[in-house]
């Protein structure tokens, strides 16, 4: 018996990929993939099937699925999804992943629901946890925002779209990568030689989103995006970070003066925020890793984190 796919419907479409919702089962046709909805034969499973855009070919292979592929083999962390096949279908690349019912995104903009703080801290692990499982395989996820991490309905988080991840490197890697939002400075300022301190200030972004509700740094465009950083976090100063001035892309901005963080978190535990400032540092062989924001003790402290079974859910 062979596996194939009956494909339910389109859940997403992205740059590089259109992603659907299937039926993994059990057939004795060589075909992978069924187009009817209708069909009753018992699934295996539910999985997604992202079915790669032709584009950004090499030697016919799309990079972003090369990436996707290889991080994923790589890493084997229950906070990070499953890649369950690799398949050709009408010469189109197919990656089949496991189902995870929703987002990070959806709950954060489901105003229906009361996010308290005991269930940031238990999703905030969770990502971390998926990260770690990243970085120390030397791999860099480089796309960390609300709707790349995936919640199961039994509160489990996953770190999904590897397709801008990439194996750490000393030679010059991309500055354009990171949904602008949640790129750190020294991207914006145009660095081609950063480390895992790029994925922190991402989760620092999506963290400080927890609790506002809303984006932290909402930019229009990179010098956008710069001010808005600086506004909020201060204008760095080369005491703060003393390689600010070499980057490809520096140039002077107005001086913001920083305020405390207590000032627009003002219902958030100090501990969290010491967190928040070590993941929002601008220096970034200063930034705080994965290990030790694991270990910090926001994550010791009271309240304990809410089991996953008992996490907010919205489709």
């Amino acid at each position: 018996m062979a596996i194939g796919y009956i494909k339910r419907k389109k859940l997403g479409e992205g740059t590089y990929a259109t992603i659907y919702l299937a039926d993994e089962i059990e057939t004795e046709d060589s075909s992978k993939i069924y187009y009817s909805p209708t069909c009753t034969i018992k699934p295996i499973r539910k999985v997604a099937i992202k079915k790669i855009k032709r584009s950004d070919m090499i030697k016919g292979l799309d990079l972003s699925a090369i990436r996707e592929i290889k991080s994923l083999r790589k890493i084997d962390s229950r906070y990070v999804i499953k890649i369950l096949n690799v398949f050709y279908f009408s010469k189109t690349l197919n990656i089949v992943l496991e189902y995870v019912e929703s987002n990070l995104e959806i709950i954060i903009k489901d105003r229906s629901i009361i996010i308290m703080p005991e269930d940031i801290k238990a999703w905030s692990y969770m990502i971390l946890r998926g990260l770690f499982a990243c970085h120390s395989k030397f791999i860099l996820h480089r796309d960390i925002k609300p709707n790349n991490i995936l919640i199961t309905v039994t509160g489990i988080v996953k770190l999904a779209d590897f397709g801008l991840s990439r194996s750490i490197s000393t030679q010059s890697m991309t500055p354009q990568a990171i949904t602008r939002w949640y790129r750190p400075p020294e991207l914006l300022l145009g660095s081609k030689l950063y480390s895992f301190g790029v994925d922190m200030w991402s989760f620092g972004c999506v963290f400080a989103e927890l609790f506002l509700r809303t984006p932290y740094f909402p930019g229009d465009d990179d010098i956008k995006q710069l001010d808005t950083i600086f506004k909020a976090l201060g204008t760095p100063s080369e005491k703060d970070w003393p390689s600010l001035t070499l980057l490809p892309n520096f140039i002077k901005f107005p001086i913001y003066q920083r305020h405390p963080l207590k000032n627009l978190f003002s219902a958030v535990s100090d501990d969290a925020l010491d967190l928040l400032s070590k993941l929002l540092t601008y220096d970034p062989s200063k930034r705080i890793t994965c290990l030790n924001a694991l270990k910090h003790p926001y994550f010791i402290n009271l309240p304990r984190p809410t089991i996953p079974e008992k996490l907010p859910f919205s489709e």
